[in-house]
């Protein structure tokens, strides 16, 4: 990968091999004290002028539930011996094809059903009642058919709760990676370096990060540094266009390669400082709709809407 997390004592040793200095951050990691508090409260602002406000509120009740379980249910874990492993072999330290993941995302699926329950409706209820009786097993298998790209094979009733306790899961392990990032010539950045998920969609940051534009992991929330004018998923340059709803200076925009024929998200803070990624990707769904009819193929996914839902 050309993104490549590694232990701190070997950075100093790459950069002079590689002949880099890292003057741009290559990796992001999440601020989980904010995360999903913020998102919550954006999803909630979307709803009240959005044709799909209703379910933008039902996406906020869980990333509210997620701010309140990561609080209260932290995860530490040495990840020493995976990072060393990971810098071997080239592989995303947190590789959700090879991970073995803990009991852990289970306690944190459980607390999140304990935080939903109280304000859920009937319909939401009887998921959530039924995601609770399942054996472990049960859920394992679901975990397994999300991760592995088998979306079909999961509910799509299920999948958001699901996913968002995978989700916090591989956050809180992301926050706890004691390496740091590394940039190599090359490109091959369209999956996560850290977990090797898909992206939600990519942003265009303000601050420190001015102007660079950073992909946002669909699983562990982790943000990496893509070039701008060129197609995240096959790398090309020749035949990109930007589709927007509204004017040029639209603050969410998709970009279409016609060499792969895909689409992805790109959201410009500049334009609205207020942007959350997962929460403006979800509010854009009619932009979603009007690049399918243009015959382009989304290559992201977003935590509330699966591929095949």
């Amino acid at each position: 990968m050309s993104i490549r997390i590694v232990p701190q004592q070997q950075l100093g040793a790459l950069r002079e091999k590689h002949n880099t200095a890292d003057n741009i951050p290559p990796l992001l990691f999440a601020n989980l004290k904010s995360l999903y508090r913020r998102r919550a409260e954006r999803l909630g602002q979307l709803a009240t002028s959005n044709s799909f406000g209703d379910y933008l509120r039902f996406a906020a009740e869980i990333a509210q539930a997620q701010h309140n379980v990561c609080h209260d249910h932290p995860l530490m874990v040495d990840l020493t011996t995976v990072l060393a492993q990971s810098a071997e072999s080239g592989k995303p330290p947190l590789d959700v094809l090879s991970y073995l993941r803990s009991e852990h995302w289970q306690q944190l699926l459980m607390a999140l059903i304990a935080e939903l329950k109280p304000q859920a409706s009937e319909t939401v209820l009887a998921v959530l009642e039924n995601l609770e009786k399942m054996s472990q097993h049960q859920r394992e298998q679901l975990a397994n058919a999300l991760l592995n790209g088998e979306f079909a094979s999961v509910g799509s009733d299920q999948a958001p709760f699901i996913w968002a306790a995978l989700s916090l899961y591989w956050a809180q392990l992301a926050s706890q990676i004691p390496g740091k990032a590394h940039a190599e010539y090359g490109e091959q950045r369209q999956f996560c370096p850290v977990c090797g998920s898909a992206p939600v969609a990519s942003v265009v940051h303000l601050s420190s990060s001015n102007g660079l534009r950073y992909l946002h992991c669909s699983l562990c929330e982790s943000e990496w540094h893509v070039v701008r004018v060129k197609c995240s998923n096959c790398e090309q340059t020749r035949d990109l266009n930007y589709w927007s709803l509204e004017s040029e200076q639209a603050a969410v925009k998709a970009e279409s390669c016609g060499d792969c024929g895909s689409y992805l998200k790109i959201l410009y803070q500049e334009k609205d400082p207020q942007l959350e990624v997962v929460a403006d990707d979800l509010a854009s769904l009619i932009l979603d709709a009007k690049m399918e009819q243009q015959g382009f193929a989304r290559s992201a996914v977003n935590p509330f809407l699966f591929p095949g839902e």
